[in-house]
């Protein structure tokens, strides 16, 4: 099955496949919890329906002793765009835990569009409760998209720095993203992009260059201390653009191109967490002791 969704998604190139297939999957809501205990307000908050993802019985091995927790992208629940990523990891022996957040009482059939500070506390409603369930002192975290961003504000203001060790992101708008060109368009236009985005996603005016969110998130560094940061992106995503931007500055970070490590790769922004290039790049980054080089021997 994942390897036909993977099929059908890379044809398409296009992010309204994963829209169209987060309306068809998503079945969980995302929203807050009664608080009853860590553990029941990040269950309320599971991506539901994944393979491999949110075992809260589950405890880390002395190999992994760190959960993964996964942080989808916009417009997409966790359950679609961790499809193929979150069973890999299990397999793998990781326990691992995915979310659906940010939604929109007017949207409801899509996530990640709240505005991103709200899905930042949802964020760490999630970590809170998995690190209670599992008893570990921090996860690690992987996030494609707005996922790539999103745990960098949580790092930054909500006390994430103590409580993450290593953060993957994938094809991230850490720097915002013009769309190529359609957002620095409308940020000329006066009161556009609120009109346009405000008020279905909040999100997108956030990921927007030049936005309120990216320069709070942004001053005084990419990065936090004793977090590692891995950035994976594609030269061909056409979504967070300029590509460059995505990249981090700081210490401990490493930035790389799926096409450095295949020429042949031919992953776009919506396809880059199906991708076998950046997939096996992404356990790589989690357990940098035992890497093995990625190239195009991984392609189908």
């Amino acid at each position: 099955m994942y390897l036909s969704i993977r099929r059908r998604l890379r044809r398409t190139g296009h992010a309204a496949a994963l829209v169209v297939a987060g309306a068809l999957l998503a079945t969980g809501p995302a929203g807050s919890a009664s608080a009853a205990s860590p553990v029941a307000d990040a269950q309320a908050l599971q991506a539901t329906g994944l393979p491999g993802a949110n075992d809260w019985n589950c405890r880390p091995s002395a190999a992994h002793p760190r959960p993964v927790v996964l942080v989808h992208g916009t417009f997409v629940t966790g359950t679609v765009n961790w499809i193929e990523l979150a069973p890999l990891l299990k397999a793998q022996g990781y326990c691992v835990f995915a979310l659906t957040y940010g939604r929109m009482p007017n949207v409801p059939v899509m996530a990640a569009i709240a505005p991103m500070e709200q899905s930042a506390r949802e964020l760490k409603t999630f970590v809170d409760g998995v690190l209670a369930a599992t008893g570990a002192a921090k996860v690690d975290m992987v996030g494609h998209s707005q996922g790539g961003l999103l745990p960098r504000y949580y790092e930054k203001f909500l006390g994430g720095a103590e409580k993450t060790g290593r953060f993957v992101a994938l094809g991230p708008t850490s720097h915002g993203t013009t769309l190529s060109g359609l957002a620095t368009l409308l940020q000329a236009i006066p009161g556009a992009p609120q009109a346009v985005l405000g008020s279905w996603c909040p999100a997108c005016l956030d990921q927007a260059r030049g936005s309120d969110f990216l320069a709070k998130v942004n001053a005084g560094g990419d990065t936090v201390p004793g977090v590692d940061y891995t950035v994976i992106s594609t030269r061909l995503d056409f979504i967070v653009t300029p590509v460059r931007t995505q990249f981090l500055e700081g210490p401990r970070v490493r930035n790389v191109y799926t096409q450095d490590l295949c020429l042949l790769d031919t992953a776009q922004h919506a396809t880059l967490q199906i991708d076998p290039v950046a997939l096996h790049e992404v356990l790589n980054a989690l357990d940098p002791g035992h890497a093995t080089p990625t190239g195009c021997r991984l392609l189908p």
